[in-house]
């Protein structure tokens, strides 16, 4: 079964950070086995051909973040 995962990078948003070695976290739209792309945040090698965790979210579940995200104060934390 594990022979059959596939994944394909459709478009790629942005980068967040650089990790070691290279390593990207980044926004991308993936589809996983060939089903309809979703929003991903996860770490790529270099290459993209490996990948660490990460977290896939519909369209939905992006705007809900999205959402949440205007409605903090992200200046850091308070003294």
């Amino acid at each position: 079964m594990a022979d059959d995962f596939s994944f394909d990078i459709v478009e790629k948003f942005g980068a967040l950070s650089e990790g070691k070695g290279g390593w990207m976290t980044e926004l991308n739209s993936v589809s996983w086995g060939g089903r309809p792309a979703k929003f991903d945040i996860r770490s790529w090698s270099p290459d993209h051909q490996k990948m660490g965790k990460g977290i896939t979210l519909s369209a939905e579940e992006l705007a809900s973040l999205r959402d949440i995200l205007n409605g903090m104060d992200l200046g850091g934390p308070s003294a």
